[in-house]
């Protein structure tokens, strides 16, 4: 398992050379995005309006995060805790294939039909770790700007440079593996035994 220290936005190459266990930093520009995003940003694709932000190599955080409002438009981050994931298991398919983007972050894993979208695209699920919200924020150098706020400060698109931001995971590759399914694959084979030894059978 190897360390990447990787410059966003990304291409097609480095993605696909990350391994399953890797450990990864992102340095420069990332957005945050959960499901309303999602829908905003599908919605205007469907008719054909320019997003505000090019996703196109992009990473894209679940992260509702908590931000303290500096005036003059200036925001800082406060905590950037991840959302739960499988919130976007519905609209991640779609949302890669139209936009391109490389790397999602999260926690909790994702659907395989998301993992079937990564590895044709070429993009990777990244996970970090849930409940240290406030130390994710120090990998956060800059709030660069904000779209649709009128959706809430949760649901709004931040746009963020990271600085070292992690560590991540990649817990998804870009080749159909996901270490989610084998961790539950490996669950249901130690079961029977597990159950044997406590005299459940």
């Amino acid at each position: 398992m190897a360390e990447h220290h990787l410059t966003l936005p990304l291409d097609e190459a480095t993605v696909r050379g990350l391994g399953l266990g890797d450990t990864v930093y992102f340095n420069g520009t990332f957005v945050t995005a959960r499901d309303e995003a999602h829908i905003h940003a599908l919605e205007k694709a469907e008719k054909g309006e320019p997003l505000p932000f090019d996703l196109d190599g992009a990473a894209v955080f679940h992260c509702g995060p908590i931000m303290r409002d500096l005036g003059d438009g200036r925001w800082e981050i406060v905590a950037a805790g991840p959302t739960t994931s499988s919130r976007m298991n519905n609209l991640e398919p779609k949302f890669l294939r139209t936009f391109n983007v490389r790397a999602i972050i999260g926690k909790g894993g994702m659907s395989r039909p998301t993992v079937d979208a990564m590895q044709e695209m070429g993009a990777v699920y990244l996970a970090i770790t849930g409940g240290a919200a406030v130390v994710a924020a120090r990998g956060v150098s800059e709030v660069k700007g904000v779209h649709w706020l009128e959706m809430g400060m949760p649901e709004a698109m931040w746009v963020l440079e990271g600085d070292d931001f992690g560590p991540m995971t990649v817990a998804i590759d870009a080749h159909g593996n996901s270490l989610f399914e084998a961790i539950d694959a490996e669950v249901e084979r130690n079961v029977p035994s597990i159950r044997q030894r406590l005299g459940l059978d």
